[in-house]
């Protein structure tokens, strides 16, 4: 498979000024330098990308993840012309077309069709080919009555409508797109990914920032983490998604240990001791996608030398505000354990975390015999958890305060026939 884009050593530097005075007339600026006539601003190099290198192969889907100035929109608009690098070798093989911010790519003073016609000149396409294309642009941006109107009236929805139409339509080998999707409504949300992937379908090159990973794990194959202008992580989608969570939390320990003296109820049979978070594969995390497989795993310390027979460890979640969401014990599925001497380890695998994007506390209880032997009173961990792709469909789903996903269908019957559609 051929390389789309080849990146080499990339790097972006800022020069920030501190105390720089704020004058609003020449005659401040001049009674101000008369005052501290040696006062001078301090410069301070920021290295927005350092010394970064990737390949795209040809028809891959790329998602560039990370946290707020981790370097994604830098890096975006330096791979689409717009911004000069520092330093570094970028080699582009194909035609470029990509939207970042509103106001990207377009004239303010042209209208929506003539802007329609200069992207695609821009490209070095031909009016022919450009007209080919024009009516399935405006029916999907749905800017018809405003075409002839100047763009610098549209609203940002709008705006953003018709530039993402016009970059997925005109003929671009390589595709790059920011999280301005994020201005239009979901419906269109929804429309932009599904276009997405049928330009990845047709073999062309898709670059993706977004700080939604239901959209990235839905549409991307590979990703990109980007972690303060450096490349933390990189390659099949899910192994970036997962360095990327890992360092999402970077206050939370990979153990945490819950410790002797902490408020707790019980006869002490059993104390839970430690709990940790991990992935299907068996990595220790500290954050969570919805609809992600993982394993909430308790060590649990036995005092005495003799095996405890009948334990039920549960545990519960509850939201930030203290609203109980769920409770689950292992003798709902009718498994109780024995804990030899020493500590053991418990894990409750969960195939689909059906937790909304938000944090919750965990609490954990263990039950011996029928009887309560520890129960810590505060919760055993936090756990944050980021919008992921629940109902795989690139979807987050209900954007308001709904904390429960719900894994269902649903069907049509038509009334007549009482067949389901």
């Amino acid at each position: 498979m051929s390389i789309a884009i080849s990146v080499q050593g990339l790097a972006k530097s800022y020069t920030i000024r501190h105390n720089a005075p704020d004058h609003v007339t020449l005659a401040e600026a001049a009674l101000a330098r008369l005052k501290n006539p040696f006062r001078r601003p301090t410069r301070e190099t920021f290295w927005a990308l350092n010394d970064i290198s990737f390949d795209v192969q040809e028809g891959d889907v790329v998602g560039v993840i990370g946290r707020n100035g981790a370097g994604k929109s830098t890096l975006l608009k330096i791979l689409s012309r717009i911004t000069e690098p520092t330093r570094g070798q970028i080699d582009l093989f194909g035609r470029v077309g990509s939207l970042l911010e509103v106001g990207t790519g377009f004239h303010p003073e042209l209208t929506g069709r003539e802007n329609i016609f200069l992207n695609g000149a821009i490209l070095g396409m031909r009016k022919s080919e450009i007209r080919k294309q024009f009516d399935a642009i405006v029916d999907f941006a749905g800017v018809e009555k405003f075409l002839d109107t100047p763009v610098k009236r549209y609203s940002s929805g709008m705006y953003v409508r018709l530039a993402f139409a016009v970059a997925a339509h005109l003929s671009s080998e390589i595709l790059i797109v920011d999280e301005v999707l994020s201005v239009g409504d979901s419906e269109f949300q929804n429309k932009c990914l599904g276009k997405m992937q049928d330009v990845s379908k047709s073999g062309r090159t898709v670059l993706f920032v977004s700080h939604n990973m239901a959209s990235v794990a839905g549409l991307c194959n590979k990703a990109i983490f980007l972690e303060r202008g450096n490349v933390a992580g990189s390659g099949p989608v899910r192994t970036a998604i997962d360095s990327y969570l890992r360092a999402a939390n970077p206050q939370a320990a990979d153990r945490i240990t819950i410790r002797k003296d902490v408020a707790r109820s019980g006869t002490g049979a059993l104390r839970i001791t430690e709990f940790r978070l991990e992935n299907d594969h068996g990595k220790t995390i500290r954050s969570a996608l919805s609809g992600m497989a993982l394993q909430f795993v308790f060590n649990c310390e036995n005092p005495d030398s003799r095996p405890v027979p009948k334990v039920d460890i549960g545990m519960s979640f509850t939201s930030y505000t203290g609203q109980l969401l769920s409770v689950f014990y292992g003798s709902y599925q009718s498994r109780t354990f024995t804990a030899g001497a020493g500590v053991s380890e418990f894990r409750c695998s969960v195939g689909r975390l059906p937790l909304a994007a938000g944090r919750y506390a965990v609490h954990a209880r263990i039950v011996v015999a029928g009887t309560e032997a520890d129960f810590p009173r505060d919760p055993v961990a936090q756990l944050d958890v980021e919008a992921g792709d629940f109902y795989g469909t690139g979807s987050r789903g209900f954007e308001g305060d709904a904390p429960l996903l719900l894994e269902a269908q649903w069907s049509q019957t038509q009334p007549n026939t009482g067949s389901a559609i």
